[in-house]
């Protein structure tokens, strides 16, 4: 069941939807956001099995403070069990994703639906 998110800072909202936690990050992710979502980044992260999504459709701007934290979630989500997908559409983040190789490591989805494994809204791929 889904469930409206909450925010819990100006960048970052935290719902549960189909099985899985959703991290919509929001605006501007750079140090200072990153500052605030590392937190509660790492207080889901560290749970083990956990199913996260980090949906990135609603910011504006991304920078190495915002792979950072991806990195880092992934890295502390799969070294206990768990899952990680990551939803992206936006041209800008998908080529920064690309390019600092981070795409191959979490490849971006374009929806949710895609990233919560529903197979019809799966075609397409980044």
């Amino acid at each position: 069941m889904q469930q409206d998110p909450a925010p819990l800072t100006r960048h970052l909202r935290i719902r549960h939807d189909r099985g899985h936690t959703v991290l919509e990050f929001h605006g501007e992710i750079d140090i200072a956001a990153a500052a605030e979502i590392a937190p509660h980044l790492d207080r889901l992260t560290t749970r083990p099995g956990v199913r996260l999504v980090i949906d990135l459709r609603h910011i504006e701007f991304f920078d190495c403070s915002g792979l950072r934290l991806l990195y880092r979630a992934r890295s502390q989500v799969l070294g206990r069990g768990g899952e990680l997908s990551l939803v992206c559409a936006h041209a800008l983040t998908l080529r920064v994703l690309r390019v600092t190789g981070l795409s191959r490591l979490m490849p971006p989805h374009p929806t949710l639906d895609a990233a919560l494994g529903r197979p019809e809204a799966a075609s397409g791929s980044w």
